[in-house]
């Protein structure tokens, strides 16, 4: 892979998440020069455009799965269009969009790599269900209804259920002190699924992404990883939707994580998920988010070129 193949695809929407804002992310990160700046480096991308558009309105009050027939919807058309460009031999890179569209990757990645597993580079685990919730909002259930522990059309949108085992996932920057994103009585099912919290991974960055990447490589030969911007801490870059203040990593941390991440073999799709560019009316923090992301991909990608062609010795 000495040019790398890649393909850009749009996911504008907020249908499953808290409130409005992140289907505008795509528009903005391509205006802030995404897609400029990977063709600058040598990357041979092509942009297939926007997959969905779908903005977030009030459901019923009562409901614990909010808007769950237009997340359903706006998924499968991000898992076809995701399947088409792994067929193409590119890899698709998702703009997004809330969280509940990695569901849509996996899906369509799936259905070319069935063993994929999932780097989840979140400030959330999203092991909220539709029984255990106190808002409905699904960004915050994706986990869960990947490793099938709650059954409804968002769990089985691929071709097996659960999509994935619990080996399949690992859990990275997340804050494990939020009570809806990381429940106590799920643990005991949860055994297998490797954790890093964004304490740990403060603590010890190289170390951790290194470890999270081992344990996936044990489980698959194919990895998505997930990018939700509220994994860094929003006195740093306050984009997320759903912001953390006070939590999270650095900007600087995210990026070298993201290098390793996009660098690995593996690798085979990624999703960026939760910018909600409502929040940044002087644009200056889409444009660090872009170049933070786009400098993490054009590394990566060309360490693993490298990686690819340098010949293996013997002693």
């Amino acid at each position: 892979m000495l040019r790398p193949r890649m393909a850009i695809l749009g996911a504008p929407s907020s249908a499953g998440a808290h409130h409005a804002g992140q289907e505008q992310a795509p528009a903005a990160l391509r205006a802030a020069g995404f897609v400029d700046r990977l063709r600058a480096a040598g990357i041979d991308v092509v942009d297939l455009g926007d997959v969905v558009d779908a903005t977030f309105t009030p459901d019923d009050v009562e409901s614990t799965a909010r808007g769950l027939s237009t997340v359903v919807d706006v998924a499968r058309a991000v898992a076809d269009a995701v399947a088409g460009v792994v067929a193409d031999d590119r890899l698709p890179v998702v703009l997004g969009g809330d969280c509940t569209i990695t569901l849509g990757v996996v899906a369509g990645v799936q259905r070319g790599h069935p063993d994929a597993g999932v780097m989840y580079f979140d400030g959330d685990a999203d092991l909220a269900t539709p029984e255990t919730t106190r808002s409905g909002v699904l960004d915050a259930m994706g986990i869960a209804h990947l490793l099938g522990l709650t059954d409804n059309r968002l769990a089985r949108l691929g071709r097996r259920w659960p999509a994935l085992d619990p080996a399949q996932v690992v859990l990275f920057g997340y804050d494990d002190r939020d009570f809806d994103a990381y429940q106590e009585e799920h643990h005991a099912s949860l055994v297998p699924l490797v954790r890093y919290t964004y304490g740990q991974v403060r603590s010890a960055p190289t170390a951790s992404a290194e470890a999270a990447l081992a344990t996936l490589r044990k489980a698959s030969d194919h990895m998505i990883v997930h990018f939700d911007v509220d994994a860094i801490d929003s006195r740093e870059l306050p984009l997320g939707n759903f912001p953390h203040y006070g939590t999270g990593v650095s900007l600087s941390t995210a990026r070298d994580a993201l290098t390793m991440f996009y660098g690995a073999p593996q690798l085979v799709a990624a999703v960026l998920t939760e910018v909600n560019p409502s929040y940044d009316p002087s644009g200056v923090s889409v444009a660090r988010y872009v170049d933070m992301v786009t400098a993490a991909l054009t590394a990566g990608l060309r360490h693993a070129a490298i990686t690819e062609r340098t010949p293996v010795t013997s002693h």
